[in-house]
């Protein structure tokens, strides 16, 4: 082999393994069914922007709850379960179930509605 056939070898192989060591973006969360669009709309009747800021959706501007800018991107629903399509959907339908001192209610959403909101809060990137 030649000087330079060697040099643009060690080359490649150095960039390969820098490649090789940057960390990985998160996984999306998978989802379990779900339509985003209707999931926004449902956002936007059971009134989760009066407390929560969501891009998107009609009047989502409240500031009592956290901003939910980047859903997809977080680690953890609620600051303490892994953010999980089945957790998501468990904390949306009965919060209280999960951490009784929250002050996110229980605003009566089905499973079905609630599968819908966290496939659009999974767009969210």
């Amino acid at each position: 082999m030649h000087l330079q056939q060697i040099a643009r070898c060690v080359t490649v192989a150095g960039a390969l393994l820098l490649c090789a060591c940057q960390p990985e973006k998160p996984a999306p969360p998978r989802l379990d069914g779900g339509n985003p669009q209707q999931g926004k709309r449902l956002l936007a009747q059971y009134q989760c922007g009066s407390c929560h800021r969501i891009p998107d959706v009609e009047s989502a501007r409240g500031l009592a709850g956290p901003s939910l800018e980047r859903f997809a991107l977080r680690s953890y629903v609620a600051g303490r379960w892994s953010n999980r399509h089945d957790w998501l959907v468990r904390w949306i339908t009965s919060p209280q179930s999960m951490d009784p001192g929250s002050f996110m209610p229980n605003m009566g959403v089905s499973a079905d509605d609630a599968r819908h909101m966290a496939a659009y809060l999974y767009t969210l990137k």
